[in-house]
């Protein structure tokens, strides 16, 4: 099924329960979901656009070089087959609560399920324990971000590559991600089955 829409920013019309918020951005059909933490994190205040501050861009440059986006110093790049959003999308002052998170990650949940990427890219550590935990079923101990960065997950119906957080790459995280990413584009990551078999015509029916 796919999304019909022409909005880039919050196409689903996501309304959190806050005064201010930086709803998911991108390809409402996109295979790719960027998964961030939340805006204080990974930017986006002031542009109202995910993963627009210094330490994101670092990251949107890797993103732009394999090809999902273009004019990562943009304040609204233009993406291709790539959707952002945090977990939650909530301005808070400071550090969002444990209670916030809660409140927020349904938003996020909804919109998640409603882009059905077939790769979920989480950035940083609460992002990618949720991400693996709710979407992979899967216990990973000792956890370690160093590790599995740029490694690759399956899941339960997604593909997921967890992403170091940018702000603290030192070393050849870019490259490696790159080269990952690179990889996969080269394949079909798609995951999918052929219905068809079941109807009575000779007609394709994929479905993830």
């Amino acid at each position: 099924m796919e999304n019909v829409t022409d909005r880039i920013s919050n196409p689903f019309g996501m309304r959190p329960p806050c005064e201010r918020f930086v709803p998911g951005y991108g390809d409402a059909n996109a295979d790719f979901h960027l998964v961030g933490d939340h805006p204080e994190s990974h930017g986006g205040v002031e542009t109202g656009v995910p993963f627009t501050n210094a330490a994101g861009r670092r990251l949107l440059g890797v993103l732009a070089g394999v090809g999902l986006l273009s004019d990562p110093e943009s304040d609204a790049p233009e993406v291709e087959n790539l959707f952002c959003s945090y977990l939650h999308l909530c301005v808070a002052d400071g550090e969002p609560s444990a209670d916030s998170y809660v409140d927020n990650e349904r938003f996020f949940d909804a919109e998640l399920r409603a882009i059905g990427a077939h790769v979920l890219l989480p950035v940083g550590e609460r992002a990618t324990r949720y991400v693996i935990r709710n979407y992979t079923a899967r216990t990973i101990e000792p956890f370690e971000m160093g590790a599995l960065h740029a490694t690759e997950i399956r899941g339960s119906g997604w593909l997921v590559i967890p992403i170091e957080d940018p702000s603290e790459w030192d070393g050849d995280e870019a490259e490696r991600l790159r080269e990952a990413l690179e990889t996969l584009l080269a394949t079909d990551y798609r995951r999918e089955t052929d219905l068809g078999r079941f109807l009575p015509d000779e007609d394709t029916y994929f479905v993830r």
